[in-house]
């Protein structure tokens, strides 16, 4: 069987380090699989970058209808209007199947999936494809009729851009052959509500990881290699932007801290941030903190979350929630909050914590619960290995999406 997967990138970003994990699990599994990029960062001769010119104007282009909407908010917000070169090269390589993953910033057009003339899976990294352009909804449910009116965009029209990119949508994919796929049951129920994709064929498939990669690595060496403490509880902040993107938490986080630092000694916690570099005015979060910059390896993040005691993962939305599978693999235990993606990574109190949303006391409560006895900690950690090996690992997903694929050919 003969894979393509279709991503924006391959290792650049969350949603392209998932695309990428099952690929290797593919092949891991000794099946064909390459991947047809915008941008190629790995040596991976499996994959492949689109270079027409059309793929290099598109990023700038599709930002192009925003530019009506001056007071809209900064969040990510696609109208994936641009021609492409994609259909083209899908049919010189002649897949079986073709999986969409992250396909946006003007990468693939909407109207494309009709012209590839293949089975279709796509694997939603966010909810992009079943709303009128934003990438979260945030507290609209305006995807659920036809959009229109998007608070996203500060639009009090009905027949705004996003109606008009939900109604090219209607149109463009009446008669695709596609099957979706959602790494959580959340995201499933999200577009079962949808008015787009509701009617469609839903898998739920959670995001794989090598567990050889992520992996608990000794404490005091990764403390070591990474410059810090070694007689401190390590609290562990991370995403990409962690700091700058409101639906990561972070804003949440700093309350949930300097409430923990009533509870806490301030000389024995100290918080740990990746993805992010210091701000030019130091915050006041209760603890010292350590920025630690940005990590693009996948070995380097594996010391990062090993180094930990335990990661924290505020986030408001997640499809998913890539770092909390990350630190479980590793086996540090995670708290976060109660909601979306993340309730089918942590099971509360048995390789994490699950806070009420959003209340920033049980997250701290959270914290504090995980770090206080230490066997009790020790159990946590031999759960989240556990957890990871028995639900994330490459191959076992791999098969998954295998047998999937196989199901949809036969018919």
């Amino acid at each position: 069987m003969k894979t393509l997967i279709l991503s924006t990138s391959d290792i650049e970003g969350g949603a392209a380090r998932a695309a990428y994990r099952l690929h290797q699990g593919l092949l891991a599994v000794g099946e064909g699989s390459q991947m047809l990029v915008r941008a190629k960062y790995s040596s991976d001769r499996h994959v492949l970058a689109e270079k027409s010119v059309l793929t290099k104007l598109g990023p700038p282009a599709s930002r192009w209808p925003l530019r009506r909407y001056p007071q809209r908010e900064k969040t990510l917000f696609s109208a994936q209007w641009f021609p492409d070169a994609i259909a083209a090269q899908v049919a010189r390589l002649n897949p079986d199947i073709v999986n969409l993953h992250w396909v946006c910033s003007g990468y693939v057009r909407i109207e494309t999936l009709a012209k590839l003339q293949k089975p279709v899976v796509w694997t939603l990294q966010d909810m992009w494809a079943f709303t009128g352009g934003c990438h979260y909804s945030q507290n609209c449910d305006r995807y659920q009729q036809q959009c229109g009116s998007c608070p996203q965009l500060k639009s009090h029209k009905e027949r705004d851009l996003s109606r008009k990119i939900w109604k090219r949508k209607q149109k463009a994919w009446k008669h695709v052959n596609l099957t979706v796929v959602t790494p959580s049951r959340w995201m499933a129920e999200c577009v079962q509500a949808s008015s787009l994709l509701g009617d469609r064929r839903i898998a739920v498939i959670p995001f794989c990881l090598s567990t050889q990669t992520y992996r608990p690595i000794d404490t005091n060496v990764a403390r070591n290699l990474l410059g810090l403490p070694q007689d401190k509880h390590l609290v562990l902040f991370g995403a990409i932007s962690a700091t700058a993107d409101p639906r990561k938490g972070f804003h949440l986080l700093i309350p949930a801290l300097q409430k923990l630092s009533q509870w806490e000694s301030q000389e024995n916690v100290e918080l740990v941030v990746f993805g992010a570099s210091p701000p030019e005015k130091p915050l006041d979060v209760g603890f010292k903190v350590h920025y630690l910059g940005n990590f693009s390896d996948d070995l380097s993040l594996a010391l990062v979350y090993s180094a930990a005691d335990v990661m924290v993962v505020p986030s408001l939305q997640e499809s998913f929630g890539q770092t909390a599978s990350e630190a479980l693999a590793c086996g540090t235990p995670v708290v976060a909050f109660d909601t979306t993606g993340l309730r089918d990574i942590v099971d509360s109190q048995q390789n994490g914590y699950l806070a009420k949303p959003y209340e920033t006391e049980d997250l701290a409560r959270g914290i504090a619960w995980i770090l206080q006895d230490r066997d009790r900690y020790q159990q946590l950690r031999t759960n989240a290995r556990e957890k990871a090996e028995r639900a994330f690992a490459l191959e076992i997903q791999a098969k998954r999406y295998l047998s999937l694929f196989q199901e949809l050919l036969e018919k």
